[in-house]
């Protein structure tokens, strides 16, 4: 994967491009509420990429029911397709979970997952679009 190339956009350009929820999630870093995004409870087979630039993300594979209302998965693609920093909004300290191309906000990561890692990656669905494949 790619990721030294870098997706660098005017606010403008990110507006012309994204539906207002998506500039919302990816560009302000805000939150879907939870339950109502698209990719909540979805089980099809594919690739989730970033809903801004394309790039790969998440497989369906690591996707797993959190009962916490957002995308949940385990691990991304790569440890190079997504980037962490510290959030210290709203009066807590959590690891947001950025795409490392065009560094639009996708949720955060929790140390509460299953797995070896037992990493929870709570994506927000308006920042992802699911590349669908017909295998299981």
């Amino acid at each position: 994967m790619d990721v030294e190339r870098k997706v660098v956009r005017t606010e403008e350009e990110w507006r012309r491009l994204l539906t207002p929820e998506q500039f919302r999630i990816l560009r302000l870093r805000e939150t879907e509420r939870a339950g109502t995004g698209d990719y909540a409870h979805e089980g099809t087979p594919g690739v989730y990429r970033c809903a801004g630039c394309g790039t790969e993300l998440f497989r369906s594979e690591a996707k797993y029911e959190s009962g916490s209302g957002w995308p949940s998965f385990t691990e991304p693609v790569s440890p190079e397709s997504v980037e962490t920093e510290v959030d210290r909004s709203h009066f807590m300290e959590r690891v947001e979970v950025l795409c490392a191309v065009c560094e639009g906000h996708l949720g955060h990561v929790f140390p509460d997952g299953p797995g070896p890692a037992g990493l929870r990656y709570c994506i927000n669905s308006a920042a992802l679009k699911l590349d669908e494949t017909d295998e299981p």
